[in-house]
């Protein structure tokens, strides 16, 4: 099999077939594990890690399995916290009466274990975390250094292996907290690894981030009705409803371009998905639409294409499961029964297609971030990712989420007449 031309770009990919055939060889020995085996561990879900260098694929776990930070067949940590002075002044520490001074403490011990995290990149250069943090003026969060990819490209580095190719995916138990799925790709977090991997590839040939390639040339919006108050419109994929920090131009830039800058946003869709909104003319009625979105007596109804395998379920049901930001890993949602705030999505399965793929109907009755792609993927929902979803699905060639805001309906802001737009509300 052909080696790639250039390295994985961590944080939106489609594995390599190498890293595919790596990670499935590992699984296989990992399921062949039988109890006291210390791979045994790794079944209770871990992300898993695979880098294709010239001499041969690597492997690493992320953070501790069964409480060690090595294992037989896996590289070695950046820095093992398991031993040695950190853990002594860790369990001096904990002993310690809740208060400023063990809050201090704590601090101060977080911060020079970041100092030992000594990190390379492709030049040659070799820096701590706290380091490579603080020249973006930020400071690492608990855990950076931590995950499977820098322990790879750090263990290449120091031992003169040139990376090829990396993934990372999850082995094991689903957690209950973020979507995660047995042998599923993921793209490496944002907060812990973002700034720590960008500097670590400094020096490699690493493929272009798609999502810039993507948004070269959406479709072009299509206005489905408009009047004096308002205009409802289909949003293709791979627009931003609102001017986001990616610099292309959004649906909003858009109409304001061809109605006035009196044109307001009520709502949103995220970027991946398609389909019927509706938005302003002047803050009147703005004020009106969002106050019908906030008391919910706005309807709306999604299709989606959902991946296959065994069904479970009702055809016809309620997912209902609380949802916040996944703070380090931004944009992604997790589930938190504690801190989040409940979601609510009916759906009707409308048929099973010849491909296994599943043609369902959603209509959230809450309007939160990515809410029905969570309900969708979550081991806890229904356990089958929309198709296409790179953040919470599988990274496939899959050219685009397959979900679409098929229906829309709600009061005119001015005269409170009822307005329908689409199918399945």
């Amino acid at each position: 099999m052909e080696a790639p031309s250039r390295f994985t770009y961590p944080f939106r990919y489609v594995p390599h077939p190498l890293v595919v055939e790596a990670a499935q060889a590992l699984i296989a020995r990992l399921d062949a594990a039988p109890e006291g085996d210390p791979l045994h561990s790794l079944k209770e879900g871990k992300m898993l890690g695979v880098l294709i260098t010239g001499e041969g694929p690597l492997y690493a776990f992320s953070g501790l399995a069964g409480g060690s930070s090595v294992l037989p067949g896996f590289v070695p940590p950046v820095y093992d916290l398991t031993t040695g002075y950190f853990k002594q002044r860790e369990r001096e520490i904990s002993a310690m009466p809740d208060g400023p001074e063990k809050a201090s403490e704590s601090a101060r011990l977080q911060d020079w274990l970041f100092s030992q995290y000594r990190i390379m990149n492709a030049l040659g250069a070799e820096s701590s975390v706290k380091e490579i943090f603080a020249e973006r003026g930020l400071v690492p969060p608990g855990g950076t250094g931590d995950c499977a990819a820098p322990k790879l490209l750090n263990y290449a580095y120091r031992n003169g292996l040139k990376p090829l190719a990396m993934g990372e995916f999850w082995y094991g138990r689903s957690p209950l907290r973020e979507v995660r799925e047995q042998g599923r790709f993921y793209p490496s977090c944002t907060g812990k690894c973002g700034p720590l991997l960008s500097w670590m590839m400094r020096g490699l040939d690493v493929d272009p981030n798609p999502l810039d390639t993507e948004l070269d040339s959406p479709a072009e919006p299509a206005i489905i009705y408009e009047d004096d108050s308002i205009i409802v419109v289909d949003k293709p994929a791979g627009m931003l409803s609102v001017p986001g920090r990616i610099g292309a131009k959004s649906l909003l830039e858009w109409l304001r371009e061809r109605f006035g800058e009196s044109v307001e946003s009520c709502h949103r869709l995220d970027m991946d998905t398609s389909g019927i909104m509706v938005y302003a003319k002047g803050l009147a009625a703005k004020a009106e639409l969002e106050r019908q979105f906030a008391s919910r007596e706005v309807r709306k109804s999604y299709r989606a294409r959902l991946d296959g395998g065994p069904w479970h379920h009702a055809l016809k049901g309620t997912v209902a499961l609380p949802l916040m930001l996944d703070y380090y890993d931004r944009p992604r949602q997790m589930v938190d029964r504690e801190h989040g705030k409940l979601a609510v999505t009916e759906y009707e399965v409308l048929g099973i297609l010849p491909d296994g793929g599943i043609d369902i109907l959603f209509r959230p009755l809450t309007g939160r971030s990515h809410q029905i792609r969570v309900h969708a993927a979550h081991s806890e929902g229904l356990g089958h990712p929309v198709r296409g979803d790179r953040l919470y699905g599988s990274c496939s060639p899959d050219d685009r989420l397959w979900l679409r805001a098929c229906g829309l309906a709600f009061f005119h802001p001015e005269d409170g007449r009822p307005m329908s737009f689409g199918e399945g509300v």
